[in-house]
């Protein structure tokens, strides 16, 4: 409360410091041009009329500064826009000033009048820009206990944002003394005082000349190959690394201090920002009631935050995790709170609960995420996994098909591909369940097929930031072990663009990029907490565990893909035919889940041929 107070009269006392320079301003503006408009040689009566009128000038101009709100703006971060306000008070000041001289039939010559505006706009236009340079230099003059030296990457925009970001919040203790980039056009340049020194080559030295601590990597729009070179640089130096979202995250496209983070091993995955066809998106989704089951998960929650862009008319959230739905609220409020959605927990076994939920709300779209998917458990608990990722995907299509959803995608794996365990054949057979409404349904029902998303709950980089936290040994199944990994956000968008090609009955594969070894992620994880593989943090080969192999594959054997115009989306040639036959099969396994003593993997082998049961 006492430093509110202070604070308020703190305000009240610069404003009214404010106003008594504007009013020498307003009286020096007019008195320069007379001295001006006569050359210092003023007439008597032009004299006696500023005597006259000065005052009630005054009063014009500071009513007019107050209408165009020249007082309550924060001038340290004063742009374009308060400048074309300054102009357009004091050219209502002077319009105003004639107009009364002209009523009372005491004027000036014209150009006084001219004089006078170009006068008063420099001075006042001056006094506020002169506020924000000081503002902006006066860091420079502080103390320098515990400030950083920062090196900045990038000599584009973002780069100038982050600098001036820094220059203006000097609590942060980082002071830019060095800035980077390949373009040789901008080396020996400056950027708001700051000199581009050369090219990454050059940083391992810059580091040492300049005693730099930290380095911001500014550049959101390059590919993941470049900021692979620039990190296997910059990690020679120990400083601390930080980087610039991508595009692909900067949804919105504003740098700010605030969304500087680590560099991630997601950043190093070399692939290139997903290009999305916004109005086909928002044609099958704007204003429509948008149903994720899954919806807390790692998928289904990102899938949640960018279906929300769009607009739907309500977002269904359905998932069994009372607390990830919870979590995820909080960030659909903070960052879209317009959005009109609705939590919805439940399960997709309980058919019950999805006839209520579908009845009540009538979703237009449904993106089916719910799902069990951890390979070794699911190995354990085999029955389990059917129940779930079968008939849960069976419940819910049963479900849009009835009520009349338009369109139904389900979210699969590449582990559906010749799988070699239980959870991967689970989502085979959901596919099929997909491929067999299609053929009997209205709704447009279709799969996207894809690998390992980096970051989700239970994979790989959270297991290896865990075991580096508590200083190793991380653990790798097998030195050859490789996998295709995604981020979330990418691999969402993705899913969302699949959603509106979808004709019927697809299988829709994304494009994962090169494969990647688990070990050299591993390595890339040590590298990155700044600590050197093998020295600080071991590395330890346990085999692999049950149902996984070496690598992950994205098509059958009898399959062919198709390309689509999108060049990270292609279709997999449907190879599902038979209705009856898979009708009569699904029967027979939901009727084995209630024996305790059946061996359900051999009707599974029934259903998916290509099952390799170990």
């Amino acid at each position: 409360m006492f430093k509110e107070g202070i604070f308020k009269v703190k305000t009240t006392l610069r404003k009214v410091l404010m106003v008594i320079s504007d009013i020498l301003i307003i009286n020096i503006s007019l008195y320069l041009s007379l001295i001006l408009r006569f050359e210092s040689d003023i007439p008597n009566e032009y004299l006696t009329l500023f005597e006259q009128t000065h005052i009630i000038v005054t009063v014009i101009a500071l009513c007019s500064f107050l209408v165009f709100n020249l007082y309550n703006r924060i001038w340290k971060y004063a742009s374009i826009s308060e400048l074309i306000s300054i102009v357009v008070a004091t050219s209502f000041s002077t319009l105003t000033f004639l107009g009364y001289t002209f009523m009372v039939r005491k004027t000036f010559p014209r150009s006084i009048y001219i004089l006078f505006w170009l006068l008063l706009t420099t001075f006042v236009g001056g006094s506020r820009f002169i506020l924000r340079t000081f503002n902006g230099v006066t860091p420079t003059f502080r103390k320098t206990e515990g400030v950083r030296n920062a090196m900045v990457i990038g000599a584009g925009e973002a780069g100038s944002m982050v600098i001036q970001e820094f220059k203006k919040h000097p609590d942060l203790r980082m002071k830019p003394v060095a800035i980077i980039d390949d373009d040789t056009n901008k080396h020996g340049m400056s950027i708001h005082g700051v000199k581009v020194l050369g090219a990454r080559q050059v940083i391992p030295e810059t580091v040492l000349r300049k005693n730099i601590k930290e380095i911001i990597i500014a550049m959101p729009s390059i590919d993941r190959h470049q900021i692979r070179d620039i990190v296997d640089i910059c990690s020679k130096t120990k400083c601390k690394l930080r980087i610039v979202p991508g595009v692909y995250e900067l949804l919105d496209g504003k740098v700010s201090i605030k969304r500087l983070r680590d560099v991630r091993i997601e950043d190093l995955l070399g692939r290139e920002p997903v290009k999305l066809n916004l109005d086909e998106i928002s044609g099958y989704i704007e204003n429509k009631v948008v149903l994720v089951t899954g919806g807390g998960g790692s998928i289904g929650s990102e899938l949640c935050r960018q279906i929300a862009r769009f607009k739907p008319k309500e977002l269904l959230i359905f998932d069994i995790s009372e607390n990830n739905v919870y979590s995820l609220e909080y960030d659909l409020k903070t960052l879209f709170p317009d959005l009109c959605y609705t939590p919805l927990i439940g399960s997709v076994r309980d058919k019950g609960r999805l006839e209520y939920v579908f009845k009540k709300y009538g979703p237009d779209v449904v993106f089916h995420a719910a799902a069990h998917k951890h390979v070794p458990m699911m190995e354990l608990n085999a029955t389990e996994a059917i129940k779930n990722n079968v008939f849960g995907t069976l419940n819910v299509a049963e479900a849009a098909d009835k009520y009349g959803a338009e369109r139904f995608t389900l979210i699969s794996t590449d582990k559906a591909v010749n799988p070699t365990n239980i959870m991967g054949a689970s989502k085979r057979i959901a596919e099929i369940v997909v491929q067999m409404m299609s053929m009997k349904s209205s709704t447009v029902f279709s799969a996207v097929r894809f690998g390992n998303v980096l970051g989700s709950e239970g994979s790989v980089i959270p297991l290896f930031r865990k075991q580096i936290e508590n200083g190793g040994p991380v653990t790798v199944t097998h030195p050859e072990v490789i996998r295709y990994f995604m981020t979330i956000p990418e691999a969402v968008q993705l899913v969302i663009q699949a959603g509106a090609l979808a004709k019927g009955g697809e299988i829709f594969i994304l494009d994962m990029g090169e494969p990647v070894k688990i070990a050299d992620l591993a390595r890339d994880m040590i590298k990155l907490s700044g600590l050197e593989p093998g020295v600080d943090i071991d590395i330890e080969y346990i085999g692999l565990r049950p149902g996984e192999k070496l690598f992950e594959e994205l098509l059958l054997n009898e399959e062919g893909i198709t390309a689509t115009k999108y060049k990270k989306i292609y279709i997999a040639k449907p190879t599902f035919s038979n209705v009856d036959a898979f009708e009569k099969e699904i029967l027979n396994l939901r009727e084995l889940l209630f024996d305790a003593n059946a061996e359900i993997r051999d009707v599974i082998k029934k259903i998916v041929p290509t099952y390799k049961c170990r």
